[in-house]
């Protein structure tokens, strides 16, 4: 069966019924998602092994975009996200971006840097030019630490030094820049990092001290691009107002930040699914949104093209794996990679950052118009109406007289709840 990201109906199905269909949709046989079933996702014993001093297990609610086409091919995405409206908006961006064939995506070669910090360095212009001298056998030393690696057509690309001035003294501070394939690469390079230092330090003329991976991986680069429909959107009133609430993003750090969060929505949810590291992901990101300047800016771009329609663009860090971690440990994060049928990392990290770029696009089209209360605020009504004990049969009613009195609260839900069932 060919694979579609176009499920009709998917919200209105059970729990069970949706994972049926998108099974039959992702064209995988169902068992390879049945880890998406609370009973068969991760045991305690797995648990145990992954972090320390474990308790309990902590449950998040995994949902699946929908509508998304990624350079020409169909994609159901694994979202985890304990935020309402995050999945329902990023298909409905998808959904429209699908006028205009979906989302394009490229990407860099995946490229780690591990930083060796040197010490007491008398002649730091010389030192980093002693290092640059000894490039073959640092890069040889490094390699050797991880065979494997290299075997698969991994290993160090090149090595850059950088003078780090501080109030302590100017650092001599070594790059290692691994091509670390298919894994997110922390391991690898850090390992390779510590094999080097002492000899990098006896080079520089200097004492080793911090040997560890940046965060800031602005060699790993990740892009997405998509066509959103002006008549779609509404018309080209719509169109200028999106362009402008994307523009003081780009101008202002305090809109910037809320800006980027809401790709990080989508992000993160993604990031999450498939097992990966949120919080490299994220200090990535934010490190990159530092323009030239300095000033802290928004990851995005939207612009009018020649046909009047939104041009959205993303780029940004994106450091994910498929091998090794919890990618390979947990049993939901292995089923949302065989959902979304990626081969490589590289294909992983694109996926991500479409689904970023159309969490972006939901957002600011919706404080460009509505507001963006209005879809949260009737999927928080439904979490309210639940909280306060309504049933599947009462939570619509409860929710429509929420959203109707415009009071989406606990003690408001309580009060409507009780009339509802006095009247039956």
């Amino acid at each position: 069966m060919a694979r579609s990201s176009r499920i009709q109906g998917l919200r209105d199905l059970s729990v069970e019924a949706r994972r049926k269909a998108v099974a039959e949709s992702a064209g995988v046989d169902p068992a390879s998602i049945a880890a998406f079933a609370p009973e068969q996702g991760l045991a305690t014993g797995a648990a145990d092994h992954m972090i320390e001093n474990v308790v309990g297990i902590l449950g998040i609610p995994l949902g699946v975009g929908t509508n998304f086409v990624v350079n020409g091919h169909d994609v159901l995405v694994p979202m985890a996200t304990e935020e309402a409206s995050v999945v329902a908006a990023a298909s409905n961006a998808a959904k429209i971006a699908r006028i205009h064939g979906g989302f394009h995506t490229s990407s860099t070669a995946p490229i780690m840097q591990a930083q060796v910090q040197l010490v007491g360095v008398t002649d730091p212009e010389a030192g980093r030019v002693r290092l640059l001298e000894a490039r073959d056998e640092l890069i040889a030393l490094a390699d050797a630490q991880d065979e494997k690696l290299v075997e698969f057509g991994g290993g160090v690309r090149d090595i850059a030094v950088r003078l780090v001035p501080s109030r302590a003294g100017t650092y001599v501070v070594a790059h290692l820049q691994v091509d670390v394939r298919d894994a997110m690469g922390a391991n690898a390079v850090n390992t390779m990092a510590e094999a080097v230092a002492a000899r990098a330090a006896e080079i520089a003329g200097g004492r080793s001290l911090l040997r560890i991976l940046t965060n800031k991986a602005d060699l790993r680069l990740s892009r997405a691009r998509a066509v959103f429909d002006a008549e779609a959107l509404g018309g080209e009133a719509v169109v200028d107002d999106i362009v402008h609430a994307a523009a003081l993003a780009e101008a202002d750090p305090y809109r910037a930040a809320t800006h980027n969060k809401g790709i990080m929505n989508g992000i993160s949810a993604v990031v999450l699914a498939t097992g990966n590291d949120t919080r490299a992901v994220e200090s990535g990101a934010h490190s990159h949104a530092i323009s030239a300047a300095g000033q802290y800016t928004s990851l995005s771009r939207f612009e009018k093209d020649a046909d009047g329609n939104v041009v959205g663009t993303l780029e940004l860090p994106m450091p994910v794996g498929l091998v090794g971690g919890a990618t390979k440990v947990h049993p939901v994060a292995r089923a949302a990679v065989s959902l979304l049928g990626v081969r490589t990392a590289s294909e992983l990290a694109e996926i991500i950052t479409a689904v970023g770029l159309a969490q972006n696009f939901a957002a600011v089209r919706a404080l460009a118009t509505e507001g963006i209360q209005r879809g949260h605020m009737s999927l928080h009504a439904r979490n309210i109406a639940t909280t306060v004990g309504a049933t599947a049969d009462e939570v619509p009613a409860v929710v429509a007289r929420l959203l109707a009195d415009r009071k989406v609260r606990a003690d408001h839900a309580e009060q409507v709840l009780a009339e509802l069932r006095a009247r039956a």
